[in-house]
């Protein structure tokens, strides 16, 4: 225990540093670096988006939420792309843009910084291979997630990023994207890939096909659709199998993933005895050309430029990332024909003419008037309207985002890639231990979800929020915004942007500065410890919105 104690300390001691007086007052800020104005093709493109849904509102007789506030729309991108809430120094560089540039500014910030291509492999990481660590031997998940990080950060086409993991070949070590295929090495059939489970994920990933009940019996009541142009009917045992049958040559070998000639066998329902099955795809035959590997084959058809449903899943998840919420409920369910959510397939469009480019659609999604809307109007907030993109949906935070967005507000400098390597390592390892007592939330991550008792008890008692909230000139803000300014107010304001992101009403600045004053000089931390504790524990802290 000691022994842990002690590294915690010296972690700490590496990352603390001296925190200037500019952090608390904004004249001394640090000039952001400049960034190019919005693209006209972006801008075009997003008025369109803009006029979809304002069209939209207006057909359903909704009136939509006014913009919310720059800092409010900061915090969104911030716990989409990083997973914490910004820190009191980005906040202040922020301020310092010129109003009209700073959520463009904002934005490319983010996707700049390292944090961002890491915590999105994360996020891929679960929808491609789940959050399970596998066989040690056969599946690297951690090598897997920083070829994924990598890819972000080089902004590599989202196409060619699928069809490495649906094609690629070799040791999974020296080729990480095999670890798709090596993550479902099934104990069973002697370690080999399971191509049942790859054809259920493939369609949910890049199809948004939620088609793993055509496994075991066709589909009689009309939920999944497969076929092409007017011939769109119920699907069956047989366009799963067919599915899986690309995946059925592959094997696990000392050389790495590799393609066999052996058949894929399945006995179907009612059948007498197994038969092989010839890999076909469910839908868009026509794009289809059969040339290659069965797994080339399957990756070239998937990322076909006119293949829209491989477009509209991407779309869809990454404005799930974004916002909390997918555009089409369920996320892996969207249906091959009819009506469509507005934007859907203008985004789906956009991100096909321009080269599968992931920060573009993200660049897009987050300059939407949709996405900047405010959670909360003078008018009445119905279902409705949270439904159809009129408000901000409000969203808990991930278990992640909570311990990521608790230890950078203990932080007034950035906990980014050039912080500490200690630091950061304690960072990591704090969240994993926080997100394990929390409770992980798996791979189906966008489904409504309550706040349990153990979790709210853990906010309030545990370790982590305990030593990041105490006085402790070391690990805690408090402590150094008690030493760096004397005045309450500041104080005050501080805390409040170091962890909601905004400023404090007038009567919650006038409640907790007389707190303070109350308070001698010498117990001024332990009053400012007592407010982080109650804005971290507040259901404000816990939900984006």
């Amino acid at each position: 225990m000691w022994a842990r104690n002690l590294l915690f300390v010296v972690v700490c001691l590496a990352g603390a540093g001296l925190v200037a007086n500019s952090l608390l007052r904004r004249e001394r800020v640090p000039q952001p670096r400049p960034i190019g104005a919005e693209t006209s093709d972006l801008h075009a493109v997003r008025e369109r988006l803009n006029a979809e849904f304002s069209q939209y509102w207006q057909d359903q007789g909704l009136t939509a939420a006014p913009r919310a506030s720059d800092l409010t729309i900061a915090r969104r991108l911030a716990l989409a792309l990083v997973g914490t809430v910004p820190s009191l120094e980005e906040i202040r560089a922020l301020e310092a843009v010129p109003t009209e540039e700073r959520i463009a500014w904002w934005t490319s910030h983010l996707l700049e910084d390292r944090r961002f291509a890491d915590y999105w492999a994360e996020r891929l990481a679960r929808i491609y291979v789940g959050n399970e660590q596998g066989n040690i031997i056969l599946f690297r998940r951690r090598r897997f997630r920083l070829w994924l990080g990598d890819q972000l950060a080089k902004n590599t086409p989202y196409d060619q990023v699928v069809r490495e993991l649906l094609a690629d070949e070799g040791i999974w070590t020296g080729k990480p994207a095999t670890n798709f295929i090596t993550a479902t090495a099934n104990p069973a059939s002697n370690n080999q890939p399971d191509p049942v489970r790859l054809a259920g994920r493939t369609a949910r990933a890049f199809l948004g096909m939620r088609i793993d009940c055509l496994q075991c019996h066709d589909d009689k009541l009309g939920n999944i659709n497969v076929g092409s142009g007017e011939d769109i009917h119920s699907g069956t045992q047989a366009n799963f199998h067919e599915l899986a049958a690309f995946f059925g040559p592959t094997e696990i070998k000392l050389v790495g993933v590799t393609e066999g000639d052996k058949p894929y066998k399945y006995k179907y329902l009612n059948a007498d005895q197994e038969a092989a099955v010839r890999p076909h795809v469910p839908f868009g035959e026509e794009l289809y050309d059969g040339h290659g590997s069965r797994r080339g084959q399957l990756a070239r058809w998937i990322t076909h430029p006119k293949n829209k449903a491989f477009a509209r899943a991407t779309v869809n998840r990454v404005w799930a990332l974004l916002v909390g919420k997918p555009l089409v409920q369920r996320i892996d369910d969207i249906p091959l024909a009819g009506h469509y959510p507005p934007g859907l397939a203008l985004l789906a469009e956009d991100f096909v003419a321009h080269g599968y480019n992931l920060q573009r659609l993200i660049r897009l999604s987050a300059a939407s008037d949709v996405f900047q809307r405010d959670s909360r109007a003078e008018f009445e907030i119905t279902d409705e309207h949270e439904k159809t993109w009129a408000v901000f949906p409000v969203s808990r935070l991930r278990p992640e985002q909570i311990s990521g967005s608790l230890i950078q507000a203990s932080s007034l400098k950035t906990i980014d890639g050039q912080a500490h390597v200690l630091m950061r390592i304690a960072m990591y390892g704090q969240t994993n231990q926080f997100v394990e007592r929390y409770g992980d939330l798996g791979e189906d991550e966008f489904t409504d979800r309550g706040s349990t008792i153990p979790q709210r008890l853990l906010m309030m008692n545990g370790n982590l929020v305990k030593e990041r909230t105490q006085p402790n000139p070391l690990v805690s803000s408090s402590t150094r915004v008690a030493a760096l300014t004397g005045r309450p107010e500041k104080q005050v304001e501080a805390a409040y942007l170091a962890i909601l992101t905004r400023r404090p009403t007038a009567d919650e600045s006038k409640h907790f500065v007389a707190r303070l004053n109350n308070r001698e000089d010498r117990n001024r931390p332990q009053a400012l410890e007592d407010l982080y504790w109650t804005l971290v524990n507040s259901t404000e802290f816990s939900w984006n919105h």
